[in-house]
C-alpha cells in the first residue's frame, strides 16, 4: 500500500510539473526571452562604455575601468567575441 501511494505521489508531481511548464510556456516564456535580450543589450552597452578601448572606442578614463575590472573579468572574452564578430544582414533581421 505504501509503495502504491509513493508511486502515485511521484506521478502526480510529474504531471503537475508538466502542467506548470506548459502554462509557463503559454504565458511568460515570451516575456522572459524579451527580458533576457534586453539584459544582454544593456550588458553589451555597459561593457562597451567601460572597456570600449578593447574594441577601439575609448569612452571612459582607465582609472574607473580598472576599478570595475574585478567584477567583469568573467564576461570580457564573450563580450569581445560578440562585439567584434562580423554580422550579416540575416543576423540583424533574426534578432
Amino acid at each position: 500500500m505504501n509503495a502504491l501511494m509513493s508511486s502515485l505521489c511521484k506521478k502526480v508531481t510529474v504531471y503537475l510539473k508538466v502542467i506548470r511548464e506548459v502554462l509557463y510556456g503559454f504565458t511568460a516564456y515570451e516575456l522572459h526571452r524579451g527580458v533576457q535580450k534586453e539584459k544582454g543589450y544593456i550588458d553589451n552597452l555597459f561593457m562597451l562604455v567601460i572597456f570600449g578601448d578593447l574594441a577601439g572606442l575609448p569612452l571612459l578614463p582607465p582609472y574607473y575601468a580598472m576599478r570595475l575590472l574585478p567584477y567583469v573579468i568573467p564576461k570580457i572574452n564573450t563580450w569581445k567575441r560578440s562585439v567584434l564578430k562580423e554580422k550579416d544582414l540575416t543576423d540583424i533581421l533574426v534578432e
